[in-house]
């Protein structure tokens, strides 16, 4: 049997650990890092590219990432360094599309299996005020969206944000900052000047 050993004492290998292996030929070390990194490269394909091109995205961009894994520096993050192919091939696709479309929040939203169901009031309530952020998210600039979604919705840190999308993380700080202002005006105007807590 061929199979690859790609756990060690009962504990899962580490990303470099596969990483090296991937970039040595061992096809299934990246099968592996492709399981583990899919699920957040969708979302953030759909956060960029919410038109149905999400998942041509994703699948381009983890062949690219294979072809450029010998360039891969091991002493990096493998996730932000995935995820700025994932925003780029994204980006491209949305670009060559010419569609500026709205934010599929849907794609992010991450309900837990075992929270308890919301009463009916709570949910038309949560339902109410997800909509209007989507709104007010909608109604922002694309960078003002990719940068908001990246560090709330696929909660990724300060520096996974800035790696994702290419920024300094000084850049990514400040423009964090400025679209959460602009956030907040859209949020204003939409409810009506009053905004919920």
């Amino acid at each position: 049997m061929y199979g690859l050993r790609l756990k060690v004492e009962g504990r899962p290998l580490e990303d470099v650990d596969l990483i090296k292996r991937a970039q040595s030929g061992e096809v299934m070390a990246y099968e592996e890092l492709v399981r583990r990194y899919q699920d957040v490269a969708v979302r953030t394909a759909y956060v960029i590219s919410p038109d149905g091109d999400a998942e041509d995205a994703v699948q381009e961009a983890f062949v690219k990432a294979y072809a450029a894994l010998s360039r891969f520096r091991l002493d990096s993050p493998f996730r932000p360094w995935l995820l700025r192919i994932v925003t780029n091939e994204a980006r491209n696709r949305r670009r060559s599309a010419g569609r500026r479309a709205g934010l599929a929040l849907r794609a992010v939203e991450d309900r837990r299996p075992g929270d308890a169901a919301p009463s009916p009031e709570s949910a038309v309530l949560a339902d109410e005020a997800r909509r209007s952020l989507l709104q007010a998210i909608n109604g922002l600039r694309d960078e003002d969206r990719e940068i908001i979604a990246a560090r709330y919705f696929l909660d990724l840190s300060e520096a996974e944000t800035a790696e994702s999308l290419g920024l300094p993380r000084g850049t990514a700080k400040s423009r964090l900052s400025r679209a959460l202002g602009r956030l907040r005006e859209q949020l204003a105007a939409t409810d009506g000047g009053v905004t919920r807590g």
